[in-house]
């Protein structure tokens, strides 16, 4: 059984910097392509970033480029997502996904 859990979200002030965690089990984590989504109130679904199975290749949102920074160790079956310079329109649940399947995910709020 796939297995999804999202941790490290909280509350963080404007400009201030959060590391969420995705710990993954029941599929050969170190073989697969990794995303972060994430449902901001009221809003659908939006990708955020993408690394491949060996965290060589990634790829972000316009919207998160050059303030987040996803990563992977594939020994441990963790994904990761850094997030510097965060910013109110950040405040989201954010998923990790994996086959079209997510986690019960994390809430991330930016606020003052």
């Amino acid at each position: 059984e796939v297995q999804l859990v999202e941790t490290g979200g909280g509350l963080v002030q404007p400009g201030g910097s959060l590391r969420l965690s995705c710990a993954a089990s029941g599929f050969t984590f170190s073989t697969v392509a990794m995303s972060w989504v994430r449902q901001a109130p009221g809003k659908g679904l939006e990708w955020v970033s993408s690394i491949n199975f060996s965290g060589r290749t990634t790829t972000y949102a316009d919207s998160v480029k050059g303030r987040f920074t996803i990563s992977r160790d594939n020994d441990k079956n963790m994904l990761y997502l850094q997030m510097n310079s965060l910013k109110p329109d950040d405040t989201a649940v954010y998923y990790c996904e994996y086959g079209g399947g997510r986690g019960q995910g994390t809430q991330v709020t930016v606020s003052s």
